[in-house]
């Protein structure tokens, strides 16, 4: 067993202040870390407001199987928009952001980047195969071991009260297991080891535990957002565009798991799914394991994330816990992040395995025309993540032990 414990004194850092960025911050303060949370403008205007005075309450039902509960407002180490400052002697870099900011905080991170940091990106969405690269472009050969989760540790909204984002964050359920995985592999036993030491993550540790993932596109596939976005949001958006409007109710409490999923929708992402688990074996990675009968249930596949595999609620009854959860309008990330660097990501990994995706390409073409936009046009490609060169035994070389072959427009 890799020994991390020089991890336990050392700050955690937290780049990323929106709602799984402020819960974890304030889950590892709470859980006795010292911990630096930073946002970059525009947004760190409104998300690191009131912070540094007051701290951030985390509070809320946070269901799960085992009951593991913990509430309080937590006070940060520092308060910043400095990355090179937050990160500056940490042990642990948190990178809780939607794709949109890999970039931005992968630039300023690694210039400061110290050898023996431990990065953890939730969730990956392949983010882990651009830092890798983007260090590579950089010339940056720090000793770091960097890896990612499938999702994040909780469910979780900001509080907003008219317009104003307060340091507060309501956790719904916290997961009870998450998988994860290092790039390259070699690094997996140290990566899972280093999770012992997020506060965030102790409803995982002391519950069913970490989940080893067969590389970082196992993680990738694991992601369940987008197969259970998309086609919730997409085939869903009749309700949801109709709810406030005709249907009588209060439009912020729309959830497109309480009132969009169906029969019809599961079997559409139980489709989605296999197609999936098509490319992984294609790609020969993992992918994780689930059940047909799991999918035919208001929270589909991530009610076991939280409560384990045997948790179903019957489309017959109400599922009160996601209420007011969204999305609210098809302009959400549940479509601009999961349409592009999901889906289509699959879609090019098809296209390059030889898998027929049906399922994933008709949420691309829906999604494409509903937000008037081209999302095969705009969506990650192999070559963006620095991967599309590799033949597939390279790209299980890269993944497994770090061997990178150039591309030979390089050489």
């Amino acid at each position: 067993m890799n020994n991390m414990e020089y991890l336990k004194n050392k700050p955690i850092a937290v780049l990323g202040a929106g709602a799984v960025g402020k819960a974890i911050a304030a889950d590892c303060a709470l859980a006795g870390a010292k911990v630096r949370i930073c946002d970059l403008p525009p947004f760190s205007k409104k998300t690191l407001f009131g912070i540094k005075e007051t701290g951030i309450k985390l509070f809320g039902d946070q269901l799960n199987l085992y009951g593991f509960e913990r509430s309080g407002s937590a006070k940060m180490e520092l308060v910043t928009e400095d990355v090179a400052e937050a990160v500056k002697g940490a042990g642990i870099i948190i990178i809780p952001t939607p794709t949109f900011g890999h970039v931005p905080f992968f630039e300023r991170l690694i210039p400061s980047l110290e050898d023996s940091m431990v990065v953890h990106i939730y969730p990956d969405n392949f983010g882990s195969l651009l830092l890798r690269k983007m260090m590579r472009e950089a010339g940056c050969d720090k000793k770091v071991i960097i890896g990612g989760w499938s999702s994040a540790p909780y469910g979780c909204r900001v509080e907003i009260k008219g317009g104003v984002i307060l340091p507060k964050i309501r956790v719904y359920y916290r997961a009870i297991n998450l998988r994860g995985a290092a790039l390259p592999m070699t690094d997996q036993e140290a990566f899972l080891e280093s999770s012992k030491y997020i506060g965030a993550m102790d409803a995982i540790t002391n519950g069913d535990g970490a989940i080893s993932g067969e590389t970082v596109m196992d993680i990738g596939f694991s992601n369940v957002n987008p197969v259970l976005h998309c086609p919730g949001t997409i085939l869903g958006v009749g309700t949801m565009e109709n709810w406030g409007v005709i249907y009588g109710e209060d439009k912020y409490q729309y959830s497109i798991y309480s009132h969009a999923y169906c029969p019809s929708i599961a079997k559409v992402q139980y489709a989605f799914y296999q197609e999936q688990c098509r490319l992984a074996e294609a790609m020969g990675v993992g992918i994780q394991d689930f059940e047909k009968k799991q999918f035919f249930s208001r929270e589909s596949i991530l009610g076991p994330e939280y409560m384990g595999p045997d948790y179903i609620i019957p489309f017959e009854q109400q599922d009160y816990i996601q209420y007011g959860t969204g999305p609210f309008s098809i302009d959400n990330r549940y479509i601009t992040e999961d349409i592009p660097v999901g889906c289509h990501t699959y879609h090019e990994l098809g296209k390059k395995y030889g898998v027929a995706t049906p399922v994933i390409d008709s949420m691309i073409n829906l999604a494409s025309a509903m937000m008037e936009s081209n999302y095969y046009e705009a969506g990650y490609t192999l070559d963006y993540l620095g991967i599309g060169h590799m033949n597939k035994q390279e790209l299980l070389n890269y993944l497994n032990d770090g061997t990178y072959v150039k591309p030979l427009s390089a050489e």
